[in-house]
């Protein structure tokens, strides 16, 4: 039996494409930011936007983010993996 792909946080998802000019087929746990065109730059713009919509400061792991990281590896940096978003959230 052929298991599906690995999905981002939906509140991932709609924080880069609400913000950056990405296409949603495109934004997989596997995707570098560098694939999609997302510099050191754009990064650090995504770190506030993300502080900026969430409401909190982001843990320091996601000041380390740079163009070969995986969009995989961000979600767990920025600490939006779906279990830990519940356990704030409660």
């Amino acid at each position: 039996m052929e298991r599906s792909a690995p999905s981002l946080p939906e509140e991932f998802v709609s924080l880069l494409t609400d913000h950056f000019p990405l296409d949603r087929a495109r934004l997989v746990p596997d995707a570098t930011f560098e694939s999609l065109e997302m510099d050191s730059l754009a990064l650090m713009e995504m770190v506030t936007i993300a502080e900026e919509d969430l409401g909190f400061e982001l843990p320091d792991e996601a000041m380390d983010l740079t163009p070969a990281t995986t969009l995989g590896e961000a979600v767990r940096a920025l600490n939006l993996a779906p279990a830990r978003h519940a356990a704030r959230a409660s």
